[in-house]
């Protein structure tokens, strides 16, 4: 016995139905998905950059464990501080101006290189190579009793390297 036009139609109808509702079904999660994404993406920079720790200040170590011309990453402030060839102490941050992509120290090149878009920073952490449209931040940094110790609550934003941001271990 075969079936009514109006029983193919109706069963045409309902399976079209179903169908269309599993690819909304499937279409809303993708959706959900690429704007967990994009706003996990667009979260602020300050949010992303935020140092490994809490502390306002950081103590980098012993004056005598840092040689003059040499750059060492301190992984619980967030920061590179830079022994200047004089012997005085400028605390960089890891952050590019550009884009805030986090900058390493190749030692071979003495620079700091932006692996995001190629800026380039030497020791004085000012811009070699551009994009980056200024210097890396500077922290405020004191020593007291021969002790390193840097203030990352207040990054110093400058136009270029002037000695006078550098602190001096007192003689």
């Amino acid at each position: 016995m075969s079936e009514t036009p109006h029983t193919e139609s109706l069963q045409q109808t309902d399976r079209r139905h179903f169908l269309n509702w599993i690819w909304a079904f499937f279409g809303a999660i993708a959706a959900a998905e690429f704007g967990w994404v994009g706003l996990s993406f667009l979260k602020s920079r300050k949010e992303r950059n935020q140092p490994i720790s809490t502390a306002s200040i950081i103590t980098a170590g012993p004056v005598e464990r840092f040689k003059p011309k040499t750059v060492t990453a301190i992984p619980n402030g967030g920061f590179y501080l830079a022994r200047l060839e004089e012997g005085s102490f400028l605390p960089l941050s890891r952050t590019c101006t550009h884009l805030g992509c986090t900058v390493p120290w190749v030692e071979e090149k003495k620079q700091f290189v932006c692996p995001c878009h190629g800026s380039t920073f030497s020791l004085t952490g000012e811009v070699i190579t551009s994009p980056a449209p200024r210097p890396l931040d500077t922290f405020p940094a004191r020593i007291e009793n021969g002790i390193v110790k840097v203030d990352i609550a207040s990054p110093r934003k400058r136009e270029r390297f002037d000695p006078t941001q550098a602190t001096r271990p007192s003689s």
